[in-house]
């Protein structure tokens, strides 16, 4: 079981532009989807993109156009690169491979004037 551990976030104001990372504890490049989840205060977890194992993506309709998924199956890295950062952005932010129901620990993103 693959493991993930999220970094990269913090507080941002709006208009600004975050990298996050996130570095696995072992292969990637044979899990089929890796994706990433927010979660904001008082709200549901919500997929906010995933990647194929070909570089196939989907993003949510909120994110659309502002964030870029993107995988290094060398370095064994998920990135989420995130533009135009808005308020309601603000969550915590979480990688996972699709298919499992391991989670982990997450990264702040606040995104406040």
């Amino acid at each position: 079981q693959v493991h993930f551990v999220e970094s990269g976030g913090g507080l941002m104001q709006p208009g600004g532009s975050l990298r996050l990372s996130c570095a696995a504890s072992g292969n990637i490049d044979s899990i089929t989807y890796l994706a990433w989840y927010r979660q904001a205060p008082g709200r549901q977890r919500e997929l906010v993109a995933r990647i194929s194992s070909g570089g196939t993506t989907n993003y949510a309709g909120s994110v659309s156009g502002r964030f870029t998924i993107s995988r290094d199956n060398v370095k064994n890295t998920v990135y989420l690169q995130m533009d135009s950062l808005k308020p309601e952005d603000t969550a915590v932010y979480y990688c996972k491979n699709f298919a499992s129901p391991v989670w982990g620990q997450g990264t702040q993103v606040t995104v406040s004037s």
